[in-house]
């Protein structure tokens, strides 16, 4: 019941787009909203930027908290440290993470409790790509991309030194963050320098840590319930992580010429039944040239390089080393952009990339989960736009080959011996696999009144297996599952349709999405009660299956961000099952929220509240239904100006009502005995000069 009582709600909120039909439009009015699209982009481009105040305002600890409340957005939630955006019910590969337009290059995408290796302290802009304008970074990103936007290459030269800073500290988990920037410049040389610092001990929760109270009986393995006695504080929920980046830009007249350096240390815990903690660094370096007008005809072309280092070592609850991951990575990027062409404007573009992924078992010096892999990827792509009278259509291809090589020389941690209950279970075959993908989007907009649109996109989007997927093999103690890999698997192809109606201006805003996903050969991993009786964990066998994901969000919108009040109403319902029946696992909840906001003079005060209804479509194989939640968040913040320095002192109050907050999207070893944070007060100042 509340399930359709979520679907009618959102059902509505079109309805509000015609209420103010008749509202007179200034022709010259420039919107500059937070959160809403720019006046270059429409329903067929990025579905989110978030940037300026509200970014601000909305930024975690992490990437994945950052986003989840945003439509159609949530997160895996795997404690404080690692938390990834799960966008329409979909996760892992199916949503690609980059850092200004090249991939992060991490392994975050293999599992829940490796985190994203991207600091977003000092990030000016966070991009949801979907549709044509995704194609652009990869293929087999169903879900969508996730950019994230920190300016360290400079394109314009700084008139003036500037910069900024914020610091603030947290009551739950006794936090503290510091970051800044400078930017600054040397006749034509930009340069910028951004640090920053986060500690945060072990969080608060509101009661139990085991959902329904210790001695709940959860039976997440073979050995029989497996109980917690942990009450009000969460252990292994700690978070630490040290960042710096630099960049210097030679500007031109017809361009630039960049490089930046960024380091990552992140120390953080995994509150899983079993505990652990992984410490991870990653070194990136990258290169960038720009030149405006490179040929008659084009405007712009622009090439860049990024090499990265990656590595994290996983420890148990006791200190001892168990695994080392790493992964080096290059990645070419190359972007051509032409002048109008009979009224279509758009790019051609190469992306070019290596990698090779390693997993060694400290205890035996063997593959730890998957054997060394280097994945090799070559993609041409080309995108176009052009707009007809009131129409404006988006087209784009992208043609990708995938090959992944593993090291036949490789031995398993855990090989040939494994007795299994249930079924048999073989170690994969390390045999290299060649893929050939083809994705494409159409979309189309058609601007049928002053502010209103209505549009459509249908986007085939083709995934290579991962090397995970095809070669994994060994237990996984953060997700207490035995990994089976399947070096048969196929291509798997994402059919998304999806029809959006938008009124973009005036006081009253307001968008409404409906999609179907359809997909053959959807990759999961399948379980049937089987388990390995050395560590009695149910066995994970990848599989394929055709699924289908629908769902509806919608949000209206009132004065969004100017002065005065404003408010927001949103919600979003997804449903994900396979064809032949049952549901798709770690699939979002129905929601709904509600924000607003104040702003006078230079006080601003913001309140919001989601609530989060039951998830009872779940998995055959999973644990549940998950609970609802209601979350409530606050804020007050005063702004002034001393001398050349804008100082904003802020507060903000999360989970104020101290609920138990379990995402449905979070794998059992953290949905069932470790709650997200309990309430929080947050002190903070910021400022700019």
């Amino acid at each position: 019941m509340q399930l359709r009582q979520c679907i009618v709600l959102l059902t509505l909120l079109p309805m509000s787009l015609f209420v103010h039909c008749q509202e007179s439009v200034e022709t010259n009015l420039e919107i500059d909203v937070v959160g809403e699209r720019p006046n270059n982009q429409d329903i067929t481009s990025s579905a989110k930027i978030l940037y300026g105040d509200e970014l601000k305002n909305k930024l975690e600890s992490n990437l994945g908290a950052t986003l989840a409340n945003e439509l159609g957005v949530s997160a895996t939630g795997f404690g404080a440290g690692a938390s990834r955006p799960v966008i329409r019910g979909l996760d892992g590969s199916r949503v690609q993470i980059l850092e200004n337009g090249m991939t992060v290059n991490d392994v975050s995408s293999i599992s829940a409790d490796h985190a994203v290796a991207d600091s977003i302290q000092n990030a000016s802009q966070i991009e949801i790509l979907r549709g044509a304008s995704a194609l652009m970074y990869g293929s087999g990103s169903s879900g969508g991309l996730i950019n994230v936007l920190n300016d360290r290459i400079a394109t314009v030269l700084p008139d003036k030194t500037m910069g900024g800073f914020n610091v603030n500290g947290g009551s739950s988990a006794n936090s503290k963050t510091t970051a800044a920037f400078v930017d600054s410049s040397i006749g034509q040389l930009a340069l910028h320098l951004d640090v920053s610092k986060m500690d945060a001990g072990v969080y608060g929760i509101p009661g139990a840590a085991e959902l329904g109270g210790s001695n709940a009986n959860w039976a997440i393995t073979k050995q029989g319930p497996v109980n917690i006695s942990y009450s009000n504080s969460l252990p292994f929920s700690y978070n630490n992580q040290n960042n710096l980046g630099v960049g210097a830009s030679f500007i031109g007249n017809n361009g630039y010429t960049g490089f930046s350096y960024e380091h990552l240390a992140h120390n953080y815990g995994i509150p899983s039944v079993n505990g652990g903690y992984i410490e991870q660094t990653q070194d990136r370096y990258d290169v960038v040239n720009e030149v405006h007008r490179p040929l008659e005809g084009f405007s712009n072309f622009k090439i860049g390089l990024s090499h990265s280092e990656y590595n994290h070592n996983e420890y148990d609850r006791d200190g001892v080393p168990q695994t080392i991951w790493n992964n080096k990575a290059d990645e070419l990027r190359a972007v051509l952009s032409h002048e109008s062409w009979n009224q279509w404007s758009g790019l051609f573009g190469l992306q070019l990339s290596t990698a090779k992924l390693a997993a060694l078992d400290v205890p035996t010096q063997a593959s730890a989960i998957v054997p060394e892999t280097t994945t090799n990827s070559e993609a041409l792509f080309w995108i176009e736009e052009a707009k007809f009278g009131n129409f404006k259509t988006s087209i784009g291809i992208r043609m990708n080959m995938v090959s992944q090589q593993p090291n036949t020389s490789s031995t398993y941690a855990v090989t040939g011996g494994e007795q299994f209950v249930g079924a048999s279970f073989n170690t994969p075959n390390l045999v290299a696999r060649n893929f050939q993908l083809i994705s494409y989007s159409l979309g189309q907009t058609w601007a049928f009144a002053p502010s209103y649109l209505l549009g459509g996109t249908y986007t085939v989007s083709q995934r290579a297996p991962s090397a995970t997927e095809l070669y994994g093999y060994g237990p996984h103690d953060a997700t207490a599952t035995f990994l089976v890999g399947n070096t048969n698997l196929t291509t798997e192809t994402s059919h998304n349709i999806e029809i959006s109606l938008q009124k973009n201006l005036g006081q009253f805003q307001a968008q409404t999405n409906l999609y179907l996903n359809r997909f053959n050969d959807y990759v999961y991993g399948a379980t049937n009660g089987s388990y390995d009786v050395a560590s009695s964990y149910l066995v994970e066998q990848i599989s394929q299956a055709n699924a289908t994901i629908k769902g509806i969000e919608a949000e209206l919108t009132y004065n969004w961000k100017e002065t005065g009040w404003s408010g927001r109403f949103f919600g979003d319902v997804s449903r994900g099952t396979f064809d032949a029946g049952g549901n798709l696992p770690l699939q979002p909840a129905p929601r709904v929220g509600l924000e607003l906001i104040e702003k006078k003079d230079s006080w601003m005060y913001t309140a919001s509240l989601i609530h989060a209804y039951q998830q009872n479509a779940i998995a055959d194989f999973e644990i549940g239904p998950t609970p609802s939640y209601n979350l409530l968040n606050a804020g007050v913040s005063y702004t002034k100006k001393v001398d050349q320095l804008l100082l904003t002192f802020y507060l903000k109050a999360t989970n104020i009502l101290n609920q138990d907050v379990r995402y449905s999207t979070t794998p059992e070893t953290i949905r069932l005995y470790a709650p997200q944070m309990g309430q929080n007060i947050l002190f903070g100042l910021r400022g700019i000069f």
